[in-house]
């Protein structure tokens, strides 16, 4: 099977709903009904009063007409509906006797009503307009954090979900990636103390040393090294700028993938050069290494159930600084079908009424008895997903981010050579 795209998703506080949202439930069919709601307030209005007595008009109430215009039509729309407004006064009052029309003063207040929701409109749309560049500019930042990933990307099948918590600033801590190299595939999943713009700039930083090292660095310790190094610089970087980001850290889950036939780096004759990448020694293809920055240790899912790696007792990333005490690194079995679930505090700390912690272990060990195919990635994380978002009923407290992987299967019906 192959990789699967990165979802993200949005999830409003509860009560709102943003301009694509409101423009999508004023369409039908892929054009916009708008138009519909105040022209059905000015029949309305207009047969109202042709039923009532003199003595009680209502035409005048046609003020209405381009105030609800201006909540949800354009500017132009706005703008017709105010003439129209006006022209269906004059209309209808001048049908009446003398003695029943409202005459000019209410013929003036529909003119001032219409002017000043076109141009209560225009303000409207234009904040809509912004608001809109924000959010592409937010989009934008956050795809170059969380970059899009390629179907098999690093040999490895893979599916991420992302859903954000805040709905204003649309980015958070949270960051991943895959990073095929010269000594196998590294993947990183980490989460930014802390929320906006200064977590998601630790965030680009720290991704930035990991592409690089992931790719280069023979040993995975080095990697893990050269992190809590960009870690430091960046907060003693932003202390220096006068920011307050004295006490940012981050946790993170470091593994690494090794290649099924493990090559150090030759010369053009075929011989290796001396050196330290020379004596690294090869891993087996059927595990992977693993070290921990004081996240939540990863759970592997297979066809006979859920177990979880040992629990990281290393510092989280840039703290190194308090007392220099480097997380280990381990080695486990990783078969082929098993696949490793990585996720951030916010699906661990999903509460429900009760304020219980959402149980993933036990969630997902209850859906691999039921569902052998639950380790296939794609059905992995939108079960997570779905059964995050059911135990805290939607209201989620942190950026939550579900990430899967495992090694890449062979088609089927084709056979996988021997390591």
């Amino acid at each position: 099977m192959g990789g699967r795209r990165t979802v993200i998703e949005q999830l409003p506080p509860a009560g709102r709903t943003d301009p694509v949202q409101r423009q999508r439930i004023l369409r039908l069919r892929g054009h916009s009904v708008a138009w519909v709601p105040p022209l059905l307030l000015l029949i309305g209005i207009t047969l109202a009063d042709a039923n009532t007595s003199g003595e009680f008009r209502i035409i005048s109430w046609i003020v209405l007409v381009p105030g609800i215009a201006a909540a949800i039509c354009g500017v132009w729309g706005t703008g017709a509906f105010a003439v129209l407004s006006l022209l269906t006064y004059f209309a209808v009052d001048t049908s009446w006797p003398h003695q029943y029309q409202t005459g000019l003063p209410d013929f003036i207040l529909v003119a001032v009503g219409g002017i000043l929701a076109t141009l209560a409109c225009a303000v409207r749309v234009r904040g809509e307009q912004r608001m809109l560049h924000m959010k592409d500019v937010a989009e934008t930042t956050r795809r170059t954090l969380l970059r899009p990933l390629a179907q098999g990307w690093g040999g490895l099948d893979h599916a991420a979900v992302y859903l954000a918590a805040d709905s204003e600033a649309r980015v958070g801590g949270d960051f991943y990636d895959i990073q095929p190299g010269l000594y196998g595939t590294r993947v990183l999943l980490g989460d930014v103390q802390g929320k906006g713009l200064s977590a998601v700039e630790a965030a680009a930083a720290l991704l930035g040393t990991f592409r690089e090292s992931a790719y280069h660095e023979p040993r995975l310790r080095t990697v893990s090294d050269r992190l809590e190094t960009r870690m430091l610089r960046h907060v003693h970087y932003c202390a220096s700028l006068g920011y307050d980001d004295d006490d940012r850290f981050a946790t993170a889950i470091l593994v690494g993938f090794p290649r099924s036939e493990w090559r150090g780096p030759t010369r053009r004759d075929g011989t290796s050069p001396p050196g330290p990448e020379a004596a690294v020694p090869p891993v087996s293809p059927g595990t992977v290494e693993v070290i921990n920055f004081g996240h939540e240790p990863p759970l592997v899912i297979s066809h006979g159930g859920v177990r979880s790696l040992p629990p990281g007792d290393g510092l989280p990333l840039g703290l190194s600084e308090l007392t220099y005490h480097p997380p280990p690194l381990i080695t486990v079995p990783l078969a082929p079908g098993e696949t490793l679930l990585l996720v951030t505090d916010g699906v661990t700390e999903a509460r429900d009424s009760a304020d219980v912690f959402y149980p993933l272990r036990d969630s997902v060990a209850r859906a691999a008895a039921e569902d052998p195919d639950i380790a296939d990635p794609q059905r992995l994380v939108q079960f997570v997903r779905d059964a995050t978002l059911r135990h805290c009923g939607g209201r989620l407290a942190d950026d939550t981010t579900i990430f899967a992987v495992r090694r890449r299967l062979p088609p089927p019906g084709e056979v996988q050579a021997p390591s």
